[in-house]
C-alpha cells in the first residue's frame, strides 16, 4: 500500500470518527487488530454496538467506494466482531455493521455517506 493511499484511508477514518461523533455516536474504539484483520471503528448508538468499515476512494478504478466492500470483506468484518464481543464480553448489546464511505473521486472536499446495516449476519457466520 502507497504512502498516499494509507494517508487517505487515515483522513477517512478521522473524518468518519467526527461524522459519527455529530450523530451522537459514542466511539469505542478504532484500528482493532486481530491477527490479519482489523476493525476500522466500533461505536455505540443507543443499545446497539456498531461495528464500522470505513472505505475510501480517490478513482472510480475497481468500481469506486460502492464496491469496496466485498462479500469476502463481510465475512472478515463478522469474524473480527465475533472476536471483540467475545474478548469485551458485549453480548448484551445488539449489533449491526455500517460502512462509511469517503469519496475523494471529485475535486473539492470529500463525500461522506454513511451506510447503516449494510450488511447482515447469519447464524453460520459467526464462529470463531
Amino acid at each position: 500500500m502507497s504512502l498516499i493511499s494509507l494517508l487517505l484511508g487515515k483522513e477517512a477514518e478521522v473524518a468518519a470518527e467526527q461524522f459519527l461523533r455529530r450523530k451522537g455516536y459514542t466511539i469505542l474504539d478504532r484500528n482493532v487488530r486481530f491477527g490479519h484483520g482489523e476493525l476500522d471503528i466500533v461505536a455505540r448508538v443507543g443499545e446497539t454496538l456498531v461495528f464500522v468499515e470505513v472505505k475510501a476512494r480517490r478513482t472510480d478504478h475497481y468500481g469506486g467506494v460502492f464496491h469496496a466492500v466485498t462479500a469476502h470483506k463481510e465475512r472478515q468484518i463478522i469474524h473480527l466482531a465475533a472476536q471483540y464481543l467475545a474478548r469485551h464480553q458485549c453480548k448484551q448489546y445488539a449489533c449491526r455493521f455500517d460502512v462509511l464511505l469517503y469519496d475523494a473521486t471529485t475535486p473539492g472536499a470529500p463525500v461522506l455517506e454513511h451506510i447503516e446495516h449494510a450488511f447482515e449476519v447469519s447464524g453460520d457466520d459467526l464462529r470463531w
